[in-house]
C-alpha cells in the first residue's frame, strides 16, 4: 500500500470518526491523496464533473425522489392504506400485514426506503398503536423492516447506483428485484403472523368484502404507477431515466389534479426538500467518483481479482464472504456509500469467477437494505425514531425477529439464483 493511499484512508476514517458527513470525508481524503501524490488537486473537480456528465442515468435519482415526496405529501398514501386494510386487515396480525403490503405497493412508486418509512410508515404506526392494539416498539420495528422492500421492487435508487458502477442493465436489475421483494414481504408477513398469534395481538374488525371494490377504485390511479413504470421500461417506450420523469409527472398530476391534495405552496416545499435530498446523494456520488479514480490508480481491483483467483476461491465462497462483509459494513455505513465505494472493488473478481452481475447486484442491494435496520447505526431505526418519538431501545428490542427472517431470505437468494434471475431470463436476459 502506497504512502498516499495510507494517508487517504487514515484521513477518511478520522473525519468519519469525528462525525463529519461521509461525503465530505471522502472528498477531503481524496484531496489528501492527490496532494501527497503530487497530482493537481483540481483533478478532484475534474473527476466529479466527468463522472456526472458521463452518467446520464443519474438523472433518475432526483426524479424518483421528487415522485416519492409528492406521493407522501398528497392523500395517495392514505388511499393505499385504506385499500390494504380492506384487503388483508382481516387476518391475524392484520395491521402488521397491512404495513408490509403497503410497503410492497409503495415501493413501486418511491424507490427509497427512507421515503417509505417517513411517509406511509408514520401513518401506519399511528394506526397500529391507537388504543394500545400493538406495542409501539413492535409497530415501529415491522415498519422499519417492511420499508427495506422499497428499493428492491422497482423503481430502485440503489439499483440505479449499482448500474452506474457495474455497467449492468437497469431494466434487468429492476426485473431481478421483483421476486426477491415479494419473498421479503412473505417472510415478514409470516413472522408477523407468528408473533401476533404468540403474543395474542387483537384481531381487527374486518372491512366488509363489499367495500373492497370501492377501496380498490379509490386507490386504482395510484396502483397504476408501478404498471406504467414497468411497461415504459420493458415495453421499450422509455429509458429508465425517462421512466423516472414520467413517474414524477404522473405523481404530480395525480396529487394536484386528480386528488386535489397538493397546493402550490406544498409543491414548492416538495421541490426544496427533494433538491436537498438529491444534493446529499450527489455529494456522496461525487466523492465516490474521485475515490474510484484513486482505487483505479492504485490498481486495487485487479490486484484483488488476481489474488482471489490465485487462491482458487469458489464463486459461492466468494459470494458469501462479500455478503458477510457488506452485512457487517451495513451496521456502520449507509447503502449509498457501500454501493459506490465498496462494491466496485469486487466487480472485476465477480467477472473473473463467472458470477452473474445482475444476481450479484440485486443480492447486494438486498443486503444493504438489511443494513438499514441493523443496530447500532441502522438509518431506518433513527428515521422511525425521529418521526414518531418511539424510544430507540424499544424499536431495537423488537427488530431482531424481522432481521433474522430477512437474513434467511438473503441466504436463500444467494444459493438459489433463480429467485433473482427468473424474471430477467423470461424477458430475454442472456445470463
Amino acid at each position: 500500500m502506497s504512502l498516499q493511499l495510507t494517508l487517504c484512508l487514515a484521513a477518511m476514517f478520522f473525519l468519519a470518526g469525528i462525525g463529519a458527513p461521509i461525503a465530505f470525508a471522502i472528498i477531503l481524503s481524496a484531496i489528501v491523496y492527490l496532494a501527497v501524490a503530487g497530482q493537481d488537486i483540481a483533478l478532484a473537480g475534474e473527476q466529479i464533473l466527468a463522472g456526472l456528465y458521463d452518467s446520464f442515468i443519474l438523472l433518475a435519482v432526483p426524479l424518483f425522489i421528487v415522485a416519492a415526496n409528492i406521493m407522501n405529501a398528497g392523500t395517495i398514501s392514505e388511499r393505499l392504506l385504506n385499500f390494504c386494510v380492506a384487503a388483508v386487515g382481516r387476518f391475524r396480525g392484520g395491521l402488521g400485514h397491512v404495513n408490509v403490503v403497503a410497503s410492497l405497493i409503495f415501493s413501486g412508486m418511491s424507490g427509497s426506503a427512507v421515503a417509505d418509512a417517513a411517509g406511509i410508515g408514520k401513518i401506519i404506526i399511528e394506526m397500529m398503536t391507537k388504543g394500545g392494539r400493538y406495542p409501539a416498539g413492535y409497530a415501529a420495528a415491522i415498519t422499519a423492516a417492511s420499508a427495506t422492500i422499497g428499493p428492491i421492487i422497482p423503481p430502485s435508487i440503489p439499483m440505479v447506483l449499482y448500474a452506474l458502477v457495474s455497467n449492468s442493465s437497469i431494466g434487468y436489475l429492476f426485473l431481478g428485484g421483483i421476486v426477491p421483494g415479494l419473498v421479503m414481504g412473505v417472510v415478514l408477513m409470516t413472522m408477523n403472523y407468528y408473533m401476533s398469534a404468540k403474543r395474542g395481538f387483537a384481531l381487527e374488525e374486518p372491512v366488509p368484502l363489499r367495500e373492497l371494490p370501492k377501496q380498490t377504485i379509490n386507490a386504482f390511479p395510484a396502483l397504476l404507477m408501478p404498471a406504467i413504470l414497468l411497461y415504459g421500461i420493458y415495453g421499450g417506450v422509455t429509458t429508465p431515466t425517462e421512466a423516472a420523469a414520467v413517474a414524477a409527472f404522473y405523481a404530480l398530476i395525480l396529487a394536484s389534479v386528480f386528488y386535489r391534495a397538493v397546493s402550490l405552496r406544498a409543491l414548492y416545499d416538495i421541490f426544496v426538500s427533494s433538491a436537498r435530498s438529491s444534493a446529499a446523494v450527489g455529494l456522496v456520488i461525487g466523492g465516490a467518483l474521485i475515490l474510484n479514480y484513486i482505487v483505479a490508480s492504485e490498481n486495487i481491483p485487479n490486484m484483488m481479482a488476481g489474488a482471489l483467483v490465485g487462491l482458487d476461491v469458489s464463486p459461492i465462497v466468494f459470494f458469501l464472504g462479500v455478503n458477510l462483509l457488506v452485512l457487517l459494513l451495513g451496521c456502520v455505513l449507509d447503502a449509498t456509500t457501500i454501493i459506490l465505494v465498496i462494491v466496485p472493488l469486487f466487480i472485476p473478481t465477480c467477472r473473473e469467477l463467472g458470477i452473474d452481475l445482475v444476481h450479484f447486484g440485486v443480492v447486494i442491494v438486498v443486503n444493504c437494505m438489511i443494513g438499514l435496520i441493523t443496530p447500532p447505526y441502522g438509518i431506518l431505526l433513527f428515521v422511525i425514531n425521529a418521526v414518531t418519538n418511539i424510544p430507540l431501545r424499544d424499536i431495537i428490542a423488537e427488530i431482531w425477529a424481522f432481521l433474522a427472517v430477512l437474513i434467511a431470505a438473503l441466504i436463500l437468494m444467494i444459493f438459489v439464483p433463480g429467485i433473482v434471475l427468473w424474471l430477467p431470463r423470461l424477458m430475454g436476459y442472456p445470463g
